[in-house]
């Protein structure tokens, strides 16, 4: 892109990705605007003081997500948006499990497409999600084991203190992550702090941990830190991930799959 050097501008362009991204970063703005990393700080420092987002390390995040405001998508929305790259991670994970596999696989709407995708084998698969649930009944050779706790009908999934305990005495072979937002400083993050307390404890007891995201949440940052990149195994996405996750993944040592 052009270098955009004119003040109002750039600090208007910048306000509306950071409406549409949840985040951005200095780096990748000094090279957009073809400006200096200290210019895009005075910038950010700018508009976080008239209320238009919040610093943050390395960048600033949209107000609304450092307020708690309702930024999350409603369900119907996470079902319909970019389904042909969710059909498609899905199916990609799916064929990670073998027959003899102990998976979890956490809630939201990649992780439905994953449920519709996998075999009907000989498999266990624990899950707080109802949607992955429904998906997963009509297949009789899955074991399935439903975490329970406090429906939250936000995104058809269970959470609470039972849902964590439920956790306790359970070694998975993969843990199969949903992503709210992927960022490679801030790591992977969600707007609702049940489901980070939640996903941490899945973490812990799974061998291999596998993130299922589209590429749309690269870049966004939501309040509550599950893990960061670092502790993944894997990525599965789309082919529209950006090329600093494709670097990333050889940096930082997990593996990516691009479906």
């Amino acid at each position: 892109m052009a270098a955009t050097r004119d003040t109002s501008q750039r600090r208007l362009q910048i306000s509306e990705l950071v409406r549409q991204h949840g985040s951005v970063q200095v780096t990748s703005l000094a090279h957009r605007f073809g400006v200096s990393a200290q210019t895009v700080r005075k910038d950010l420092r700018y508009l976080a003081e008239r209320g238009v987002m919040a610093r943050a390390y390395g960048g600033a995040i949209d107000s609304g997500v450092m307020n708690g405001a309702a930024v999350e998508p409603n369900y119907e929305a996470k079902c319909t948006t970019h389904l042909d790259e969710k059909r498609r991670i899905g199916a990609c994970a799916a064929a990670l499990i073998k027959p003899g596999d102990t998976v979890v696989i956490d809630s939201g709407t990649t992780a439905i497409q994953l449920a519709e995708a996998v075999q009907d084998i000989d498999i266990t698969v624990v899950t707080n999600d109802y949607g992955v649930l429904t998906a997963l009944a009509p297949k009789n050779n899955i074991t399935i084991v439903m975490l329970g706790g406090e429906l939250r009908r936000r995104n058809m999934a269970f959470y609470g203190g039972l849902t964590v305990e439920a956790l306790d005495a359970l070694h998975v072979d993969k843990l199969f992550l949903g992503v709210d937002g992927f960022d490679l400083e801030r790591g992977i993050t969600t707007h609702y702090e049940p489901e980070a307390l939640l996903n941490r404890k899945m973490v812990e007891t799974a061998r291999l941990v596998i993130a299922i995201t589209d590429s749309s949440k690269f870049g966004k940052i939501c309040l509550h830190r599950i893990i960061p990149v670092t502790a993944l195994n894997m990525l599965i996405t789309d082919t529209g991930a950006p090329e600093e996750i494709i670097q990333a993944s050889q940096q930082l040592g997990f593996e990516l799959q691009l479906a």
